[in-house]
This record gives C-alpha cells, sequence and structure tokens, in this order.
C-alpha cells in the first residue's frame, strides 16, 4: 500500500480521503466565517479575481471542484446565465449541502453533486471551464485529479486552480507564526476544533509551490499555464488551456 501526506503526517492513501472528510465534517458549518476571520475578508477578494479571470460567457458550461459553500458557483450562475449550465460540486457531502442549501435560499437550484476530483462522473470534452479553489491540496492523488480536470474540458477549455501557495520569502516567519500559532487558536474558539486547522496549515505547506504546480499542469497536458501571485503569494491562481 503507498503512503501520502496529511499534513505533516504520512498516511496510506486509502485513509486520506476518509482523514480529509473529516476535517471538513467538522468546519462545514462555520466554513465561511471562519474564512472570513482568517483571511480578513480576502478569500472573497480571490475568488472575485479568479471569477474575473474565468471570463465565462452566457452559455457556458462549468464545472466548480471543491465548491463547498458555492461562492465560485453563484458568481459563474451569473455569468453563464439561464442557457449555460454551472454544476456545484465536492467529496465531502457536508460541505456540499451547506453550499447547496445557499444557493437555493438565494433562489439558484444548480446542479450539487458528490463526487470525487480524481475519478469524475462527466463525459469527455463536457465544460469550457472547470475550477477548483483551496480543493487541490487535500487531494491524494493530484496528477490523477488535474488529468480528470483536463479530460472533461473541451479543447481550449481553461482550468482554475486557486490555492494557498508560497509566501515571499521576507513574510515567511510571520506567515508562520500566524499559521501554526493564530489559526489554531481562532478554530477552537470560533468553530471549537483547533486540530483541523492546524491540519489546514500543514496542508498549505505540503503542497506544490506555484513553479511545481505549474509543471505538474503542463505534464497532464495543459499546454499554456499562468500563474498569478496574490497577496504576496499567500494564493496562486494558476490558469491552464487544454490544447
Amino acid at each position: 500500500m503507498t503512503q501520502t501526506h496529511f499534513g505533516f503526517e504520512t498516511v496510506d492513501d486509502a485513509i486520506k480521503a476518509q482523514r480529509v472528510r473529516g476535517v471538513f465534517d467538522s468546519v462545514a458549518t462555520r466554513y465561511d466565517l471562519m474564512n472570513d476571520l482568517l483571511s480578513a475578508g480576502l478569500h472573497r477578494v480571490w475568488k472575485a479575481y479568479t471569477v474575473a479571470v474565468a471570463n465565462v460567457r452566457p452559455g457556458d458550461k462549468v464545472l466548480d471542484i471543491a465548491g463547498g459553500t458555492g461562492d465560485l458557483a453563484r458568481a459563474f450562475a451569473a455569468k453563464v446565465g439561464d442557457r449555460g449550465t454551472v454544476v456545484h460540486s465536492d467529496i465531502n457531502e457536508s460541505m456540499l449541502r451547506v453550499g447547496r442549501d445557499r444557493l437555493l435560499d438565494e433562489g439558484l437550484a444548480l446542479p450539487s453533486i458528490v463526487c470525487d476530483a480524481e475519478r469524475l462522473p462527466f463525459a469527455d470534452d463536457a465544460f469550457n471551464l472547470v475550477s477548483v479553489a483551496f480543493g487541490l491540496r487535500n487531494m491524494t492523488h493530484k496528477e490523477r485529479a488535474l488529468a480528470e480536470m483536463r479530460r472533461v474540458l473541451r479543447p481550449g477549455g481553461k482550468l482554475l486552480v486557486l490555492e494557498f501557495s508560497k509566501v515571499a520569502e521576507p513574510l515567511q516567519k510571520a506567515y508562520d507564526f500566524y499559521s501554526f500559532k493564530l489559526m489554531p487558536r481562532v478554530g477552537k474558539w470560533v468553530a471549537g476544533d483547533a486540530d483541523s486547522y492546524r491540519y489546514l496549515a500543514e496542508s498549505i505547506r505540503m503542497h506544490p509551490d506555484q513553479d511545481t504546480l505549474k509543471a505538474m499542469m503542463k505534464d497532464n497536458g495543459f499546454g499554456h499555464v499562468d500563474v498569478h501571485n496574490l497577496s504576496a503569494g499567500v494564493v496562486a491562481l494558476h490558469a491552464g488551456i487544454k490544447c
């Protein structure tokens, strides 16, 4: 049995998804509140930038992977209009349910599907755009997930990966203090769960940096990949085109 990482811990491949599911089951109901607190609201700016780069048009078909509480799905739905389709998906049912209910409360009845990004239940060449925000780092086999995302994209379609990345060197010490000291404490005070936020900080450090992820996307069939560093590299948006 092969092994992978769960934060800084080494675990068997077969149990990582289960451990990640436990993290997001724990934080689902307070996920958006915690995002606002921990990013000082910047996660909304990062997502708005992602939507701008996506440049989806009326009638487009969009797949939002790890769509969670539905921020990107909501924004894309406004862009594609009644002739388009936005599929809201997540491997975690608790997160997906929170997002689906919130979208319904706002009058948006989007298809919401529990699915694994490493085995997407969609036909080849089905979507104009695939997005994944703050989800790739939690996937066990990132290369397999990237290959699946490419498969379901139409030729010339775009993949957007918004993810925490490697912060600029002058900020590294301050960012480490924030991640490993403050994040778990806020998680304990607000969400009643320090361990999940300790894992999230560790998972960021284990995720490929900007150049490594760019190379992974190229190796998995994206002929052109742009990297947009946001907030001094705290977050990076990778935009890849299927050739």
